[in-house]
């Protein structure tokens, strides 16, 4: 597993948590910035499943 996978699935709880405490108190702000946070942990962690990929090609 790479670091980037942690970190994005990190991330994306980050996301998940700002995103509905914004929906609760109706801070759209903050909803926004989960929603960014989530897609952004998204991409990281596939960015590391991807190197994790190419790691196991290479080893072959």
């Amino acid at each position: 597993m790479h670091k980037d996978e942690v970190e994005g699935a990190g991330k994306q709880v980050k996301g998940s948590v700002k995103d509905a405490v914004g929906g609760a108190t109706d801070n759209e702000k903050l909803q926004a910035e989960g929603k960014l946070d989530k897609a952004e942990g998204k991409l990281q962690q596939k960015a590391g499943e991807l190197k994790d990929d190419a790691r196991d090609a290479l080893k072959k």
